[in-house]
């Protein structure tokens, strides 16, 4: 039972490890959203990627001009607002996750890995929360551009999410992984002090 229990929390603390890493490769870089403009008023096809925190370079490749701030452009300002905190929260608390997750495994304490499985569990509801949050924000401002430029032209500009929001699904499941191997190693330590309660003298 104790090598069971010793595996169990050495994978739980890889994947916890590993989220952590996706989570943090995926807000760093610039591959969340890919664009590929090849109107024929281009001289030549514009491939743009945007970032988790906006187009790379301070690219617009839809319009000339900024849009007017209406309504359906405030709501997706609060919503990249939104995601901007919602992201690097769970990155953040998966790190004091870590640690809980450490001390609980050492103290082989019910309760501690309880506590700590939940906090790797609701770190991961925050990734899911911000990763969907995205993929809305995206599609609106995709429906925002259609109605600026026309299905004519909208024809011709290609998009498609990048390596990075795969990196942020990633971190997403291992969290959830890193939280269930969480509740097996609690169950286990749960099973052990039984067994040491009930052994004979």
């Amino acid at each position: 039972m104790k090598a069971g229990f010793g595996s169990v929390v050495v994978a739980a603390g890889l994947n916890g490890i590993l989220s952590f890493c996706f989570l943090a490769l995926a807000i760093g870089t610039e591959y969340w959203y890919i664009i590929d403009d090849s109107r024929t008023n281009l001289t030549e096809p514009e491939h743009v990627h945007s970032g988790f925190w906006g187009v790379s370079d301070d690219v617009q490749p839809f319009s000339d001009a900024p849009p007017d701030l209406s309504e359906s452009t405030k709501h997706m300002q609060n919503m990249h607002n939104v995601i901007a905190i919602l992201l690097p929260l769970s990155l953040v608390l998966l790190v004091f996750g870590g640690i809980c997750g450490l001390v609980s495994s050492l103290a082989r304490s019910r309760a501690l890995l309880m506590g700590a499985a939940s906090y790797f569990l609701l770190c991961s509801l925050l990734t899911l929360s911000g990763v969907s949050l995205y993929i809305s924000y995206s599609q609106q401002a995709l429906e925002e551009t259609e109605k600026r430029m026309g299905p004519e032209q909208m024809a011709l500009v290609h998009t498609s999410f990048g390596w990075s929001m795969g990196m942020a699904w990633l971190s997403f499941i291992l969290e959830v992984i890193t939280g269930l191997l969480l509740l097996l190693a609690a169950r286990m330590a749960q099973l052990t002090q039984y067994q040491e309660t009930v052994a004979p003298i």
